[in-house]
C-alpha cells in the first residue's frame, strides 16, 4: 500500500523517508552516501542530512525544512542539494516527493549530457516524450535548481547533467519506484545503443501513451465491487 505524506504524522515520514533511503545502497541506486530524499510536511518538507549513511540514520537525523529554506528542527546539516528540492516543492503543488540518486545508467547518460529519448513506450511515465537533461550546474547551487525545474517542466523526473537523476511522486514510494523505471530505462537505451541506432516512437504514439498513463496501474475496486452488486 502506497503511504500518502498528507495523510502520515511527521515521524511516520521520518520512518519512511530512512526505509526508502537505505534502498538506494540495497538496490545500487546509489552508492555510499550519495543521493537524497526528501517528502513535503506541514508547511515545508522533511529531508536527509549530509554525508550520514543511511544505515545509521535514526528519524531524529531527518531535517525539517520551512519553504524559504530555514531549518525547523533537527541537529544536523540538511543535504547539500536542499535548494533544489526546495524549489521543486515551491512550483510543484502535487509533488509530495523528490528521490534523488546517482544511478549507474542514469548517471552514464547524464555524463554524455543528452536526453532520453523516446525509445520505449514507458519513457511516457515520465509526462512527456524524452527523459530531459538538465544544464550543467554545481551541485547544491541556485543555478542547479534552475536547470532542475527547467528539465522538469511537464515531466516527473529528469537527468542531471554529469550528475545523476531526480524523480518526483505523490508520495515517497512512488517516487522511488519511478527512479527506478527511470534508471531501467537507462539501461535499456544505452543496450539498444550498442546495438544500433534505437528506433524512436513518434510524437503522435507517445501522445498516446502519455494518455494511458493517466490511468496505468490503478485499480477501480470499490467501483467495481460497486458493478457486481
Amino acid at each position: 500500500m502506497i503511504l500518502n505524506v498528507k495523510r502520515m504524522t511527521v515521524n511516520k515520514i521520518r520512518n519512511e523517508i530512512i526505509t526508502t533511503a537505505r534502498l538506494f545502497n540495497e538496490t545500487g541506486m546509489s552508492v555510499g552516501t550519495s543521493g537524497n530524499l526528501s517528502a513535503r510536511a506541514r508547511e515545508g518538507f522533511l529531508i536527509t542530512p549530509t554525508g550520514v549513511p543511511y544505515e545509521d540514520m535514526t528519524p531524529d537525523d531527518i531535517i525539517e525544512m520551512n519553504l524559504n529554506g530555514k531549518v525547523v528542527s533537527g541537529k544536523l546539516k540538511p543535504s547539500t542539494e536542499w535548494p533544489f528540492h526546495k524549489a521543486i516543492y515551491v512550483s510543484r503543488k502535487a509533488i509530495n516527493a523528490i528521490v534523488h540518486v546517482h544511478s549507474p545508467y542514469a548517471t552514464g547518460i547524464s555524463c554524455t549530457r543528452q536526453d532520453i529519448p523516446a525509445f520505449h513506450y514507458m519513457v511516457a511515465l515520465v509526462g512527456g516524450d524524452s527523459v530531459r537533461c538538465a544544464k550543467y550546474a554545481t551541485f547544491g547551487t541556485e543555478e542547479l535548481s534552475r536547470s532542475a525545474l527547467a528539465a522538469l517542466k511537464d515531466r516527473r523526473a529528469c537527468l542531471l547533467a554529469n550528475h545523476g537523476m531526480i524523480a518526483l511522486g505523490e508520495d515517497i514510494k512512488s517516487a522511488y519506484r519511478l527512479a527506478e523505471e527511470v534508471e531501467n530505462l537507462a539501461m535499456q537505451y544505452w543496450i539498444s545503443k550498442q546495438i544500433g541506432t534505437p528506433v524512436l516512437l513518434d510524437n503522435a504514439e507517445m501522445k498516446v501513451n502519455k494518455e494511458k498513463f493517466k490511468t496505468y496501474g490503478k485499480q477501480k475496486v470499490a467501483d467495481e465491487l460497486d458493478r457486481r452488486k
